[in-house]
Formats: structure tokens, C-alpha cells, sequence
């Protein structure tokens, strides 16, 4: 018969005890040394090579993907949902990637305008009555107006506010994403003042209105506000603010976020900001003959002629806030400049092109043997959508 072992207990003196933890102390603080090292060598490494892809430039790139265009001269370019819109006259088709229609709206349009806010995109005939409203499958509802249209906004759910004119009386008409009439207001010319622009923001609560006063003979911009939520209802004509700007032209203005709306004069930026009645907060007053004025939904940018430089032009960004974020020269010859989807600075005319980031670092320069008519941001910082004559090309650049 096997002989059994007995369990034996070992005793330890406190001194021995105190050594023991002690050493496991010592092993812990060594295991989360090297971890901590690893983690912070990790972190470094990224930071690294964020830094140095935001700082790098290029010069050339290589073509991902390529589809042919069979499109007409008159063809234009948008972005939906990050994907590429083309409109002309005769329809407007999104895409699912280069070469694959997500959907193909048919119509006739004679000047076809768009207006793009969060899930849903607008096509409307400027001067004539016909409106599509698009979500992401589709058509959502289209709209004829008895009136030519001057101006549509769309919400972020679909509804619109449209501007109209005839004869010696502007109409401006809410409809939901259904085609159902909302509210409405008219304007008589014979007063002296006629709107000249709307804005709508993202939620449908709150709409501006920028009118022109010519009574006088003096040039006189004025601003409304109306909100069609609780607060406005206590209110005359749902009217949270009016605000004149004697001696000023605002040809523009537009709602950046549900609580900021931005106008922009012949001199400068007016920002507006307010949940429920909104208020002029801070304006970003021009320093220089301004030549072009573009803006996205976080910036403000313009452009006038170098001083310094004959056939240069001078870039300058601000946020929001009023504060300069970028500054940068051009020596192209634009025909345009915008903020891209991913607030890159984008100039080009037919042939060139450059792409400068919000922090002044010029990215990419190219000239083109073919014409350029757009340039789309992609997925990532180094990935485009180039739509040149003849061709679609998604490119990586290098």
C-alpha cells in the first residue's frame, strides 16, 4: 500500500513576510513601468505620424479608382452624405461610390439650385416653380409653386422655406418634407423693402430673413428672426428680432448650427447666436478689399490681392469666435475656392489646383492636362475624388 504525504505548513517570520512583499512590490512597480513605457512609446509614435501626415505635402498621387463620364458641360458637383452629387438641368444623380448610382432623379429645370442640410438634399429651378426634396433612397416629395422661385433652404428633417417673388410682392412659404404647408408671410415691394435671402435652421424652428430698405435712397440691410417653436408663439408674427444695418449690404446669410447664424456683408462678418431669439454677438470686420468670401460650418474664409506680391493672393481664416486660425498666399488664378467637406481650403481654376489645411500648411499642388471640375474630400487625409473632363478618379495622394 502506497504511503501518503501529508500537507505540511510552512511558518514565516514578519521579517521574512516584510522581504516577500516587499519583492512583489518591486515585481509590480517594474510590470507597470514597462507597461506605462510601452503605452506612453505607443502614444508618441502616433502623435508622431499625425504630426507628420498634417505637416506633410504633396505633390503627385495615384488613381484608385477610375470611372468614365458621359455627362454634359453643364454638369454640377456637390457633396451629400459625403458621397458626390451631379446635377444639371435634365436631373440630378447620387452616388453609392465613382461608377454606381445610389438613385437617378429625372426632371427640367432651366437654373437648378441645391441646398444640402444633414440627412436631406433640395433641388429647386431658380426663376422657375419646380422643387425636389431627396433623402438618402430617394425622392421624398416634389413641389410645384404658383410662383418663380428666388430662393429654398431645407432643415435637417426635410422641411424647407422657400422664397418667392411676383410682381411687386415676396412670398416666404414653410413646407414639411411631405409637401404640407407649414406657415407663410408676404412682403410688399411698394414699402421699400423686399427680402433678398432666407436662412433655416437645422431643426425647421427658427428662420431668418434678410431684406433690403431702399427707403430714402439709402441702402439699409435688415434682419429678422422668427421662431416657430413655444417662444415664437408669444410673439407678434412669430418675430424674435429684427436688427438694421444702416448703409450696408448683407447679400448672404446662413444658419451654421441650430444656435449660430452667420451674415455676410460687403465689409464683414455679422455672427448671430441664440437657441430661441437670436442675437448679433461679434463682428469679424474686413481689414482689406475682399475679393472672395467663403465659409463652412466652422469657418469663415476670405481672400484679397497680396499687397506685398503682384498676381498673389492672400488667405485668411477665422473661426467663429473671430479668432484668425490660418493664413496662407495662392498665385493661382481661381475660379474658385471652397472649404471641402473635411474644412481643407480647396483653390483651383480649369487646370490647377491647390489644398491648404485649417493649419496653413499648403498640402497639395498639381496642374492638370485635363479640365478640373471638382474636388471632393474622402475617407481619410490622403484620399480624394478628382472629376475631371471625361472622367471620375478616386485618388490617393503620394
Amino acid at each position: 500500500m502506497a504511503n501518503k504525504t501529508d500537507f505540511k505548513t510552512v511558518s514565516n517570520s514578519g521579517e521574512e513576510l516584510e522581504q516577500i512583499e516587499e519583492q512583489v512590490k518591486k515585481h509590480r512597480r517594474k510590470t507597470f513601468g514597462r507597461v506605462t513605457s510601452t503605452i506612453l512609446l505607443f502614444v508618441i509614435a502616433l502623435i508622431g505620424i499625425q504630426l507628420w501626415t498634417a505637416l506633410r505635402s504633396y505633390s503627385s498621387y495615384e488613381v484608385v479608382n477610375l470611372a468614365e463620364r458621359h455627362d454634359s458641360g453643364t454638369t454640377k458637383y456637390a457633396s451629400f452624405l459625403g458621397r458626390r452629387v451631379e446635377y444639371s438641368n435634365d436631373g440630378i444623380v447620387y452616388y453609392r461610390d465613382e461608377d454606381t448610382p445610389a438613385w437617378n432623379q429625372s426632371f427640367e429645370m432651366t437654373s437648378p439650385e441645391i441646398d444640402v442640410c444633414g440627412s436631406y438634399l433640395v433641388v429647386y429651378d431658380a426663376g422657375g416653380t419646380s422643387i425636389y426634396i431627396m433623402a438618402e433612397t430617394g425622392l421624398s416629395k416634389k413641389i410645384e409653386t404658383s410662383m418663380p422661385l428666388s430662393r429654398v433652404r431645407i432643415a435637417g428633417q426635410g422641411t424647407i422655406a422657400v422664397l418667392m417673388k411676383e410682381g411687386g410682392v415676396s412670398y416666404v412659404r414653410l413646407y414639411d418634407r411631405k409637401g404640407k404647408g407649414l406657415t407663410n408671410g408676404e412682403f410688399f415691394h411698394q414699402n421699400g423693402t423686399f427680402p433678398i435671402d432666407i436662412a433655416l435652421s437645422a431643426d425647421a424652428q427658427k428662420l431668418a430673413v434678410c431684406m433690403l430698405d431702399v427707403n430714402g435712397g439709402n441702402v439699409c440691410s435688415v434682419i429678422s428672426f422668427y421662431n416657430f417653436g413655444s417662444v415664437g408663439q408669444n410673439e407678434i408674427d412669430n418675430n424674435v428680432g429684427t436688427y438694421r444695418y444702416e448703409d450696408v449690404l448683407i447679400p448672404e446669410i446662413d444658419y451654421v448650427s441650430a444656435e449660430r447664424m452667420v451674415a455676410f456683408s460687403n465689409d464683414s462678418v455679422i455672427v448671430f447666436e441664440g437657441a430661441q431669439k437670436p442675437a448679433p454677438k461679434r463682428t469679424i470686420q474686413y481689414k482689406a478689399e475682399v475679393e472672395s468670401v467663403f465659409h463652412s460650418n466652422k469657418y469663415v474664409g476670405i481672400t484679397y490681392s497680396n499687397p506685398d506680391t503682384e498676381g498673389s493672393w492672400h488667405i485668411k481664416v477665422y473661426d467663429m469666435n473671430g479668432s484668425v486660425v490660418m493664413e496662407n498666399d495662392t498665385e493661382i488664378a481661381y475660379t474658385r475656392i471652397e472649404f471641402l467637406d473635411n474644412n481643407e481650403i480647396c483653390v483651383r481654376n480649369l487646370h490647377q489646383c491647390e489644398l491648404f489645411t485649417i493649419h496653413s500648411i499648403r498640402k497639395f499642388s498639381y496642374t492638370f492636362d485635363e479640365e478640373l471640375y471638382k474636388i471632393l474630400s474622402g475617407k481619410n487625409s490622403q484620399n480624394y475624388t478628382f472629376v475631371l473632363d471625361g472622367t471620375t478618379e478616386e485618388v490617393r495622394l503620394k
